[in-house]
């Protein structure tokens, strides 16, 4: 991290805590629990606009929601490996016994991908390259330790865990999909709640809490499917920024190549799994991630987990962290059905039209909302004007609505009008405190995208003035014209001086 991506970082968070987006650690009155934040009101929008999108998209593909138990029984977490796989390398630092995890530490200060890295490779990195303890400064142990993630809890005096992604949940009732799906595949679900994960070292903000939420859609398909995938030919001139994997070893950049070119030279294994790329990068622009900050990073094969038949990471550009992994798309081949046939009572297999017994494949997009939510506020934070200018259609507030003064009929009319547009689904503010001029400045520091203002005109000929964001350009609109200006602007990208007479 250079000093310049450091003090952008504490200039985000202080904005971020002053304009009620992002507190903690929390709890902060009890000196905070690393891992552990609440969204402020402003975050809260935000981030409920962003995973509004992602559903959107989600069923923009054809995908149906579900939503499953955040604990399951130990026996589940047996079987999906978890217990004896979920595991981080831990290092320990010999002065403070602060204890860190060791691929992040190298990631958090060279250009390098430590996830692979043995645990030999690991420690010799850390001693080469004199990697200290940034708590204290101190040297570490030089020891290597397994620390699993999992959250244990107990439920009626039985073992449990608190799930460590939505992805185990989401494939126990396969047989359920099975039946109200009319035993037909693909069956597609997408499923978006908290998380657990009993990180080392949480740091980065929210990139990597303890708690979180996860959106992971998960596609249920045959071996054969994969090769001849109905959606592809929709798709297959589109193009994706990948890296793959003998890109990286030679030193070379991305490549932006179209969805045919990366299946016919064999750079992705299938036209499904192609297909879900592109579907994850649709997520991620469609929440507002310019396309030219993301790139897809292939796994090189010493992390590919065991099960893994293809898998790709989503990476976005941060100007506080760098490139961070904000998306994994897997294909899990069987294994995961396999297992839990194997584990529980049920068998998870179907019948295919010959009368053979199938077990589906999983496809898989994993995400969680907080990282993106994060890189927007990251991406469109201007600190020179100390404001957020987030697109339009993701924007925390859509209007803040303001009278002129408090007097006369101002207020009421103004309070009439905030209402109006909560009724049409907007999300609005009221604010009457302090100057025009004050307002505007505080709404600027929130990202809302438009601000309305009720003055003695108003009362005249009902008309108001609306201000945007980002070139506070002013025009005049009538006021029954409204909502039909707002949602134009917003969501169309018509300029605001076509939508009303210019204020001079």
């Amino acid at each position: 991290m250079t000093a310049d991506s450091e003090r952008f970082a504490n200039e985000l968070d202080q904005h971020l805590v002053r304009n009620g987006f992002i507190w903690g650690p929390e709890p902060e009155i009890y000196n905070g629990l690393a891992g552990f934040y609440t969204y402020g009101p402003m975050g809260k929008l935000l981030k409920n606009k962003l995973e509004g999108e992602m559903r959107d998209v989600f069923k923009q593909h054809m995908f149906s929601e579900v939503e499953a138990p955040i604990i399951m029984p130990r026996t589940v977490w047996k079987a999906s490996g978890h217990l004896d796989t979920f595991v981080d390398p831990m290092i320990l630092c010999s002065q403070c016994e602060g204890s860190f995890r060791a691929d992040k530490l190298i990631e958090e200060n060279h250009d390098v991908v430590a996830d692979g890295m043995s645990d030999e490779e690991l420690l010799t990195f850390i001693a080469d390259r004199d990697i200290t303890c940034p708590a204290c400064g101190g040297t570490f142990d030089m020891e290597i330790h397994d620390y699993n993630l999992m959250m244990q809890t107990e439920v009626g005096g039985n073992e449990a865990y608190n799930r460590p992604e939505t992805a185990t949940t989401t494939y126990l009732p396969f047989k359920r999909y099975w039946r109200f799906f009319r035993k037909k595949l693909p069956i597609k679900v997408f499923q978006i709640g908290k998380a657990f994960r009993n990180e080392i070292s949480p740091r980065q903000h929210v990139l990597r809490g303890r708690e979180f939420t996860q959106a992971e859609g998960q596609i249920f398909v045959t071996e054969e499917m994969k090769h001849d995938w109905d959606e592809y030919e929709d798709i297959k001139d589109e193009k994706l920024p990948l890296w793959p994997a003998d890109y990286q070893e030679r030193g070379a950049d991305p490549e932006w190549m179209t969805v045919e070119e990366a299946v016919e030279n064999g750079v992705v294994t299938s036209q499904a799994y192609a297909w879900c790329l592109y579907v994850a990068f649709d997520l991620f622009t469609s929440a507002g991630v310019p396309e030219g900050r993301i790139r897809y990073r292939e796994h090189q094969e010493d992390e590919m987990a065991h099960y893994a038949r293809d898998a790709w990471d989503l990476e976005i550009e941060l100007n506080s962290f760098g490139w961070v992994e904000c998306c994994g798309v897997h294909d899990r081949g069987d294994y995961d059905l396999s297992q839990h046939s194997e584990h529980s009572p049920e068998d998870l297999t179907f019948k295919d039209n010959q009368g053979n017994e199938v077990m589906p494949h999983i496809l898989e997009i994993a995400f969680g909302t907080d990282r993106p939510t994060f890189a927007v506020l990251d991406m469109f934070y201007n600190p020179e004007e100390d404001r957020l200018e987030i697109p339009n259609h993701i924007a925390p507030l859509d209007v803040a609505v303001f009278p002129l003064m408090t007097k006369d009929d101002l207020p009421d009319v103004a309070r009439n009008l905030y209402q109006r547009l909560h009724r049409h689904r907007f999300d609005v503010e009221y604010d009457d405190s302090g100057s025009i001029g004050k307002r505007y400045a505080r709404n600027d520091a929130k990202g809302t995208a438009l601000c309305v203002t009720v003055d003695f005109d108003t009362l005249e000929d009902d008309t108001v003035t609306i201000r945007d964001r980002d070139t506070t350009e002013q025009v005049r609109v009538r006021m029954a014209e409204l909502e039909e200006t707002i949602q134009e602007y917003l969501y169309s990208g018509t300029a605001l001086s076509e939508l009303g007479e210019p204020v001079e």
